[in-house]
């Protein structure tokens, strides 16, 4: 099989790196080497930041409309190489392809919402706000824009970023995550195909160096971040230091509350599939469930399931969960489970030492079950990113919500109730920015934005819907009146003509 080589993309062309750091892009089921990828010189990022700033002097004014048709391309373009795209993941990632396509498919209801940048766009006026004064907003781009993405979401994330930047009128400089490169690199090629210029999108790569070059280069405006905790808030003040504008989603804890109420199998199923599933990679995995009252019965149930989820290759679609992103993934979560046993949790379902036949070298943990679990544990305060579910065990939904609440991070939650009077107090006193009710993963739909709160946001404005365009623009205000000319005797309004 051969490697391959991942290229840059400056100025509408693959460009190959001259730098002399390259890493191996790892199969984490097999170990295979299946790419390679550059960390980028600093000259390098430079000339993508440059290609970007011309670029904007002509992307700024392109029409709207012109701009609508080319991301109507891009989702056309995106759901044709869905299969395509989901392979790439799997294979650099480990998901497996259900999920895959699944990260595809909500990348693709981004890029569906910029396809509406016609109305998005708009700003406000005000006829004769005064004495035959008018006002009115533009809401116009502000320059360069940079991203910078985890691993978890290599198609995902950078959808969450650069189709509503450019659809604003934007230019972007994407460094996605080095660990899974190629179906973001994939989805840049299919934006240039789609008819974005040369220049509006370019892609680099590399490691802090490069992260750090993109907040304070001067030629860029705005800069947005998805990935960890620590990460992101060294960014987001180097880019904030720098007079930027700069958002940050970074880690979560999230809760799932059971009340005794709910539908005991579907509340079940969906609290198993969004703690373990993509081997609990990501920052919206429900890795904390309550049980509130009797639903602590449930939890003999809970733990019968998770021994009968299935580990597997990301490829063989009878998997529910792959492996983990890497060696070093594996090592920290393992490390992980044994502080949980060393604190006093009871280890219910233990995923560690799994094997899956035909891939002894995969970077695998089964799902993995403690009970009994204390605020003060590590397994509980630190986000584990891997296949491990904490169970909290309470008596009334009163403490379950100040359980939430104690937590610094606020991304998401969720509760399984088949009562409204406790969903709607659930929602109105639970201090999370993003709230399921019987739905496990509340990411909402892409024409809402994304609005996790508190230790998990930096920024006011959030990706997709309404926040995302207000992010990637500035309100210019205009206050105009217009004086009848002084000589209109002489004739010279009959002469005024719009041709």
């Amino acid at each position: 099989m051969s490697i391959r080589e991942i290229s840059m993309l400056i100025d509408g062309e693959p460009v190959a790196s001259q730098s002399g750091n390259w890493r191996d892009v790892v199969n984490p089921a097999t170990q295979e080497v299946v790419a390679r990828v550059p960390f980028c010189t600093l000259e390098e990022v430079d000339r993508a930041v440059a290609s970007a700033k011309t670029a904007f002097a002509s992307w700024r004014k392109t029409p709207l409309s012109k701009r609508m048709r080319i991301m109507l391309k891009f989702q056309a373009l995106m759901r044709e190489h869905t299969a395509e795209l989901a392979a790439l993941i799997t294979e650099e990632h480990g998901k497996t392809l259900p999920d895959a396509e699944g990260e595809v498919g909500r990348g693709l209801e981004v890029v569906e919402h910029a396809c509406s940048i016609t109305s998005l766009q708009l700003g406000e006026v005000a006829e004769n706000a005064a004495n035959e004064v008018d006002v009115y907003t533009l809401n116009q781009p502000l320059g360069v824009g940079a991203g910078i993405t985890a691993f978890n979401f290599p198609v995902m994330l950078p959808c969450f970023m650069f189709p509503l930047a450019i659809a604003t009128g934007n230019t972007f400089v994407l460094k996605p995550s080095e660990q899974d490169p190629s179906s973001s690199m994939r989805l840049a090629q299919l934006a240039l195909e789609a008819g974005v210029p040369a220049g509006v999108l370019n892609v680099v790569h590399g490691g802090p160096e490069v992260a750090n070059r993109l907040c304070e280069h001067p030629d860029i405006k705005a800069m947005s971040f998805i990935g960890s905790t620590a990460v992101g808030t060294q960014l987001y003040r180097r880019a904030s230091d720098a007079g930027k504008r700069a958002q940050a989603m970074m880690g979560a804890k999230n809760h799932c509350v059971i009340m005794p109420d709910a539908n005991r199998s579907q509340a079940i199923n969906n609290l198993l599939g969004s703690a373990f599933g993509a081997a609990g990679q990501r920052c919206m995995a429900n890795s904390v469930v309550v049980l509130v009252g009797e639903a602590r019965q449930w939890l003999d149930d809970i733990a019968e399931g998770a021994r009968n989820m299935k580990v597997g290759p990301g490829s063989e679609r009878s998997a529910d969960l792959g492996p983990l992103v890497s060696p070093a993934a594996k090592a920290r979560v393992e490390e992980l489970i044994a502080s949980g046993e060393q604190e006093g949790a009871r280890l219910l379902v233990d995923g560690r030492g799994v094997t899956v036949a035909g891939y002894p070298d995969g970077n695998f943990i089964g799902p993995t079950l403690f009970a009994g679990v204390k605020a003060e544990m590590r397994i509980y305060h630190e986000e584990i990113f891997g296949p491990v579910l904490c169970v909290v065990e309470v008596d009334t939904l009163d403490d379950a919500i100040a359980f939430i609440n104690a937590n610094p991070n606020g991304n998401g939650t969720s509760i399984f109730t088949n009562s409204g009077w406790v969903a709607r107090r659930f929602e109105c006193d639970v201090d999370v920015g993003q709230v399921g009710i019987n739905v496990p993963i509340p990411v909402p739909v892409a024409y809402f934005s994304f609005t996790g709160s508190r230790g998990s946001k930096l920024g006011d404005l959030g990706p997709n819907g309404k926040q995302a365009i207000s992010f990637w623009t500035q309100t210019k205000t205009v206050t105009s009146r217009w004086f009848e000319p002084e000589n209109v005797s002489s004739g010279i309004n009959s002469t005024i003509s719009l041709g």
